[in-house]
């Protein structure tokens, strides 16, 4: 799960942000994007694809990646936005937004998905990304809890 993360670092990159999002497809509620930047010495078993992992297992390994990532950001664009925009375009928002909130500036994306655009950084659009870099597996479990977070609080304020 470290193939795209080691050839980086080993072209003398240090911070990459890996990129997902959760919520393109429900119809209901807002879509939300996380960014991780990863420590080159960083061992999360576990981490995969938040949709090949239980919810339990998803709240502790969200834990783990919080305590142990050099830097976590989360960008969400809300129904009205989606609805303004579209689902592509907010997703895009929310991924600029997970970005701009990172401690770290990256050298580089690492993104899930064939395109986004997130301008003025240099990024590696992957395919199934959430599925082979950790870095992305990561940014889609941090994506997923917090989205799901998110839900249970609206299903509280809106049975």
């Amino acid at each position: 799960m470290l193939e795209y993360e080691h050839k980086h670092w080993s072209s003398g990159k240090e911070y990459l942000a890996g990129i997902d999002e959760a919520g393109r497809g429900p119809l209901a509620g807002p879509v939300v994007s996380a960014a991780v930047i990863l420590p080159q010495d960083i061992e999360l078993p576990g981490v995969n694809d938040s949709k090949k992992i239980s919810e339990k297992k998803r709240e502790v390994l969200y834990g783990d990646i919080q305590e142990r990532a050099l830097s976590v950001g989360i960008g969400c664009a809300d129904v009205a936005e989606i609805d303004e925009k579209n689902i592509l375009q907010a997703t895009y928002q929310s991924m600029r937004q997970a970005v701009g909130k990172l401690s770290i500036n990256p050298e580089i994306l690492l993104v899930d998905g064939k395109k986004a655009d997130i301008k003025h950084f240099q990024q590696e659009n992957i395919i199934d990304g959430d599925a082979k870099s950790l870095s992305i597996a990561a940014a889609s479990i941090i994506a997923k809890v917090t989205r799901d977070r998110m839900m249970r609080q609206f299903d509280i304020v809106f049975p």
